[in-house]
């Protein structure tokens, strides 16, 4: 369904009230008496969004839903992924892209991550996870639905649009040559950026990350051999996040 008919399934209250935010994202919502009781708000919140709510058995609901406990309510919604060209355009200032990123938990949470970091759009570029994965959906809390995700074959296109676009490209690379303290003290991550991160087990290949402005690293004070893919995406977002609301950069791409 998923790649045919460009559906997916958005499980939860969080996701399902995501998918109805979205004009014309949220085809039908499916849902228990219980569900329906539980979460009073989103039945007005599909009915002014013109989605039909349907009530099903618990058996119904819960053949819709790959969770482990069930919340009893499933919408079926609409391909959320648009053209690279769309989502990576001038004017961003922070975008996170990710390179053969496979783990729909990880690419879920990085989502999760990007959104409240105030990120203006996410890429899954390579051999990536399906971002309409269930598991992906309901790792992202409905932050899929709160920014734009594109989809690209080749993680040097992802890099070749964000450059295009005016944002400077820095990869985090346990081996780079800067250092995300330095570079935050130093006022670089003002500049508009997009943060390239790689696969959970091999992270970035050389040559992608030599297409990079700059390859980053995040400083390991302690004994841990390096950090997961998340908490490094947590970690460089919020430093530009954090670096871009305190003042501007003199010059940037």
């Amino acid at each position: 369904m998923r790649t045919e008919r460009r559906l997916f399934l958005a499980d939860g209250p969080q996701a399902v009230e995501g998918a109805l935010g979205v004009p014309g994202c949220a085809v039908e919502v499916f849902a228990t008496t219980a569900a329906t009781a539980r979460y009073a708000a989103l039945p007005p919140a599909a009915a002014a969004a013109g989605v039909p709510w349907t009530l099903v058995e618990d058996r119904a609901a819960a053949g819709l839903s790959d969770a482990v406990n069930p919340a009893g309510v499933v919408a079926v919604c609409r391909s959320v992924d648009r053209p690279l060209e769309h989502v990576v355009t001038r004017g961003h200032r922070l975008v996170a892209l990710l390179a053969d990123v496979r783990d729909p938990g990880n690419a879920g949470t990085v989502v999760r991550t990007a959104d409240a970091a105030g990120a203006d759009a996410v890429v899954l570029a390579g051999h990536a996870v399906d971002p309409h994965n269930p598991k992906t959906v309901r790792a992202s809390v409905g932050s899929l639905f709160h920014l734009p995700l594109a989809l690209a074959a080749e993680p040097a296109a992802a890099v070749a649009a964000a450059q295009a676009a005016g944002l400077q490209v820095l990869a985090a690379d346990g081996a780079g040559e800067d250092d995300v303290d330095d570079l935050a003290d130093a006022g670089v991550l003002a500049a508009p950026t997009a943060w390239l991160l790689g696969n959970e087990a091999w992270g970035l290949p050389a040559e992608l990350a030599a297409l990079a402005d700059r390859r980053v690293r995040i400083p390991i004070h302690g004994r841990a051999e390096s950090l997961n893919l998340a908490t490094a995406a947590a970690l460089c977002l919020y430093a530009s996040a954090r670096a871009q609301r305190r003042g501007r950069a003199p010059g940037h791409r």
